[in-house]
C-alpha cells in the first residue's frame, strides 16, 4: 500500500488503481518482477509513471502500438532490466466486411461488438475506423478468440484476421471544430454551450461523476479550462479546448473547440 501522502494527489475513485499500480511498482522494485498491463487510459498511464518515478529501483515503459496512441500497455520491471526489447504484446485485428453497410459503422458500434462477446475494455487499445473497415489495436492473448468469434457489428457480417503491428492504419481523430463565447472558461459552462444544453443540464451528470478532464473524474462544475484540456461527459461525447482567442470588448471569452466525431 502507498504511503497516504500519495493519495492526496489523486481523486478518491482513483484509490483501487493506486493500490494495484503501487503494487506493480514494489513488486518490480523489490521482487525483481517483470509485468505486463493490459491497456491503460492516459489518465492511469499517468497514475502509474507518477508512481514508478517515485521509486528509485523501478522503470517503466509505455507503449500503445503506435506512437500517438490514446491507450497503452505498460512494462514495469527492475530499473536495471532493459525494456526496449521486452514484448509489448499487442496485435492488430482486422476487421473487414463485404457488406455496404460497414461504411455506416462507428467507434462505438465496433467496441460495443468486441464487449459483446465478454472482452474487458482493458484489452482493448485505439480503434481506428474506415469506411472499409476497421483495424482494432488488442492484447494478443485474446486475438485468437475473437478471430474466430467476431461474425458481426451492429448489423454487418464481418469477418476478422490478425495482423502484425507494422501493418496497422492508423486514422488520427476528427474534430468538428466550433468557436464558443462564454462568460468564463468554468467546465459547465464551455460544456453547455459545445453539447448545446441548459447549464441546469450540465452540471447534473458532472456531480454525478460522469465528467473527466484529461481523463480525470472532476464533480465541481466551476473547474476551469485551459488549452489543450479534454473533456468528456458520459451520454454526451468529448471535446477538446483548442486555443482561448481572446476576449470581446463586452468582456466574453472566445474559445476554439474541437468536438470529437
Amino acid at each position: 500500500m502507498p504511503h497516504p501522502d500519495i493519495y492526496a494527489h489523486f481523486h478518491p475513485d482513483e484509490r483501487p488503481f493506486v493500490d494495484r499500480a503501487w503494487e506493480w511498482v514494489e513488486r518490480a522494485a523489490e521482487l525483481h518482477e517483470v509485468r505486463r498491463t493490459d491497456f491503460l487510459d492516459p489518465r492511469q498511464a499517468h497514475i502509474l509513471f507518477t508512481l514508478a518515478n517515485r521509486h528509485p529501483n523501478a522503470a517503466i515503459r509505455l507503449d500503445g502500438g503506435s506512437p500517438d496512441a490514446e491507450r497503452r500497455r505498460a512494462i514495469v520491471a527492475p530499473d536495471y532490466r532493459p525494456l526496449e526489447d521486452e514484448p509489448i504484446g499487442i496485435a492488430v485485428l482486422d476487421i473487414a466486411s463485404s457488406d455496404r453497410r460497414i461504411a455506416g459503422l462507428d467507434h462505438g458500434d465496433y467496441l460495443g461488438a468486441l464487449l459483446g462477446l465478454g472482452i474487458k475494455r482493458e484489452k482493448i487499445g485505439d480503434i481506428h475506423v474506415r469506411e472499409d473497415g476497421c483495424h482494432a489495436l488488442i492484447a494478443e492473448e485474446i486475438g485468437d478468440f475473437l478471430r474466430t468469434h467476431l461474425r458481426q457489428v451492429h448489423r454487418a457480417a464481418v469477418t476478422a484476421s490478425l495482423l502484425p503491428l507494422e501493418e496497422l492504419r492508423e486514422v488520427k481523430p476528427q474534430l468538428e471544430e466550433s468557436v464558443v463565447s462564454v462568460a468564463s472558461m468554468r467546465l459547465d459552462g464551455v460544456a453547455s454551450d459545445v453539447f448545446r444544453l441548459s447549464r441546469a443540464k450540465i452540471v447534473e451528470p458532472i456531480r454525478a461523476g460522469r465528467c473527466r478532464v484529461n481523463w480525470k473524474t472532476v464533480e465541481d462544475p466551476s473547474v476551469p479550462l485551459s488549452e489543450g484540456d479534454v473533456v468528456s461527459l458520459k451520454g454526451f461525447g468529448r471535446f477538446k479546448v483548442l486555443n482561448v482567442e481572446g476576449v470581446s470588448k463586452s468582456g466574453r471569452i472566445r474559445a476554439r473547440i474541437g468536438k470529437f466525431v
